[in-house]
């Protein structure tokens, strides 16, 4: 029997497929939500000597001397202490880093338990998808819809941005199937991506004008905007009211644990793409519990 009708025919099957898959992608996410920071920086720095250098006549400086090249590819994964090259068999998701004991096999220095709680976020969301749309077009876009949530919402949380390289894309892969009608068609998705960027940009002006401060990020309004392109217009109240109510609660309790300054910024991101995940799985039920 071909794998394909294997999978189709076996749900266990599938949501196992699934769940391992997802472990794999979670440690490419981790190596996506270290180093994509970096590169934006560096493009950053690179584009401001330019600009600089445009501005005084002078020709345009080569990259920071010293500084090995990096991609989402090169160079290999390393320990981020001693740089020592991660075998393969010390990069088994979840797996290696808890016969390691979350150290590196080379200087012992202590490994970040980021990575193996990504794996395994990766892989558990991965199985819930299989679950909640079985073999299905619907399965293939909730796992990128899902990875990529993921990745931003970690991302966030680390640097307090969210990278159009993921963002954007996500966004335009989200109209692209509104076309087929996966999750919603073109008549409830533009709009959905429309509103989705308006409604954050409205609220950020509106505070920034009452306070004199950036209530949140640019990156917030485009990862609303897909969300309103991959679900609807119709999921939006619901997306924004949960995000907002866990956002506050969290913050709040964060402040009077005092394990947050209020002065400080709080990450949105993470609250929309877990109330985006949300919907997708839950839909319409879930429109119906929060409002009524």
């Amino acid at each position: 029997m071909p794998l394909t009708d294997a999978l189709a025919q076996s749900p266990a099957l599938l949501l196992g497929t699934c769940a391992v898959l997802g472990l794999i992608v979670g440690s490419f996410l981790n190596v996506v939500i270290l180093r994509l920071p970096v590169m934006m920086e560096r493009h950053w720095r690179q584009e401001a000597r330019e600009t600089v250098a445009a501005a005084a006549g002078n020709a345009a400086p080569p990259a920071v001397e010293g500084e090995a090249p990096l991609s989402l590819w090169s160079p290999p994964s390393c320990c981020p202490h001693c740089h020592a090259r991660i075998r393969p068999w010390q990069n088994v998701p979840v797996i290696s880093w808890l016969l390691l004991r979350g150290r590196c096999a080379q200087c012992q220095a202590h490994i970040s338990i980021q990575y193996p709680l990504v794996e395994l976020a990766c892989g558990v969301l991965s199985a819930v998808c299989a679950w909640r749309f079985g073999w299905s077009l619907q399965l293939a876009g909730a796992l990128v819809f899902t990875w990529s949530l993921l990745a931003l919402a970690v991302i966030d949380l680390r640097t307090l941005l969210l990278p159009d390289s993921i963002t954007l894309p996500l966004l335009w892969l989200g109209l692209l199937l509104s076309l087929g009608n996966v999750y919603c068609d073109p008549a409830a998705a533009i709009p959905g991506a429309v509103a989705g960027y308006l409604i954050l940009w409205t609220i950020y002006h509106v505070y920034r004008l009452l306070t004199h401060k950036e209530g949140m990020g640019y990156g917030d309004f485009k990862l609303l905007a897909a969300i309103g392109a991959w679900l609807g217009i119709g999921a939006l109240p619901a997306v924004i009211l949960l995000s907002s109510v866990v956002g506050a609660v969290t913050g709040i309790t964060l402040v009077a644990l005092r394990r947050h300054s209020a002065a400080m910024p709080l990450s949105f991101g993470p609250y929309l793409a877990g109330a985006g995940w949300i919907a997708l799985i839950f839909g319409a039920p879930l429109t119906q519990l929060i409002l009524g």
